[in-house]
């Protein structure tokens, strides 16, 4: 994927507002290393993770930052945090970098990068 388009998304991101541009970049940090063969490309105005098939996207909102688990129906939610009532995909709402420890969602993402087969 070009980093050109990266780097323009984030631009984007970090003219709007700091705070979801800190939370947009630690969240592509903590999915990027989910697995030695996961890669990043521009999609659907967000960030798309693939390794075998796509299993994670962060998109950033006017008053939050999503991330979508491709097949979030099929992972266990402990902690009671996963959204939506579709037949694959799953989210969770994130609003300041305090939520990514207090709804876990490396958990999520490991969990989604060991369900792609």
């Amino acid at each position: 994927m070009s980093n050109n388009r990266i780097n323009s998304l984030l631009e984007d991101i970090r003219h709007q507002s700091e705070e979801r541009y800190a939370l947009v970049q630690a969240l592509r940090e903590m999915i990027a290393s989910a697995g030695d063969d996961v890669t990043e490309e521009v999609k659907y105005g967000g960030f798309l993770f693939s390794s075998q098939r796509d299993f994670a996207g962060v998109f950033s909102y006017t008053r939050h930052v999503s991330v979508e688990l491709s097949e979030g129906a099929r992972l266990d939610d402990p902690h009671n945090v996963l959204e939506g009532g579709g037949k694959h995909r799953r989210h969770i709402k994130l609003q300041s970098l305090a939520d990514i420890e207090q709804k876990q969602v490396g958990e999520y993402v490991r969990a989604a990068y060991r369900h792609q087969s």
